[in-house]
């Protein structure tokens, strides 16, 4: 397969180096990736300034390139602009730094980055390591599972005709896979408010997360368990039981 690979945390990041590295064994590889760190813009596209593109190298076997746009501009890039002239097959995102769970992929770059993916229908995956900060080597030995993953589905894509696949990995060991749904995610503390050495009020949006009791179905349950969660997402939001509510209260 042609694959596009992208992520949130930039070109340089362990995540999407070992991934690409480890898919290009099997399939033809092509990295569009931020220059720099973009975690947490979700689906933002840059339309008030240029976006830079770069050659990058990462192995000799792969095509990279680095732009100076959000998660979502390189996909964007890749697919109508970079590679318009080859046939994409499949968009991933990660192997990010840190989970993406529940209710965290709404702010999640490196999830958007899959759901544009499929909104340029391209069967899609977004990877990410439920640890910080680990070596190139542990990015090495997961992205051995998302390969897995990635060949487990290649002659089913049609799977992914409306949703994209949220995919997340114990750093440590793993006990198993577990098809899951979104669970919810709460912080406490998310606001540090402080003053600039010139008086000026400034804060820092941070927090830790609260301890919630979750379904046993949520990938929250399941990665705490030490499964590989897998969970599909689509970008519908209609709340398709209160239309014929809202047709009866309103209308």
């Amino acid at each position: 397969m042609n694959i596009l690979i992208t992520n949130d945390d930039g070109i340089r990041a362990d995540g999407i180096i070992e991934l690409a590295k480890e898919l290009a064994k099997t399939h033809k590889v092509y990295v569009v990736a931020p220059d720099t760190q973009r975690s947490a813009t979700g689906h933002a596209i840059t339309i008030h300034e240029p976006i830079m593109v770069n050659k990058e190298y990462i192995d000799d076997n792969i095509c990279a390139y680095s732009i100076s746009g959000t998660p979502a501009d390189c996909v964007k890039i890749g697919i109508e602009a970079l590679f318009k002239d080859i046939n994409i097959d499949m968009v991933l995102s990660g192997i990010n730094n840190g989970p993406n769970l529940g209710t965290d992929v709404i702010y999640s770059g490196t999830v958007s980055a899959a759901i544009e993916g499929f909104i340029q229908n391209k069967p899609s995956i977004a990877f990410s390591l439920n640890e910080f900060n680990v070596s190139k080597e542990i990015y090495s030995q997961v992205s051995k599972y998302a390969s897995k993953i990635v060949n487990d589905i290649k002659d089913k894509l049609n799977i992914l005709n409306d949703c994209i696949l949220n995919v997340n990995i114990p750093n440590g060991e793993v006990k198993g896979t577990k098809i899951t749904r979104l669970g919810e995610r709460k912080y406490e503390n998310v606001l540090e408010e402080r003053i600039s050495p010139h008086g000026k009020r400034y804060f820092w949006i941070g927090g830790q997360v609260k301890e919630l009791e979750q379904e046993n179905d949520s990938d929250i349950a399941a990665i705490e368990e030490g499964y590989i969660t897998i969970t599909p997402v689509n970008i519908d939001m209609t709340n398709n039981k209160k239309i014929d509510i809202l047709k009866n209260e309103l209308l």
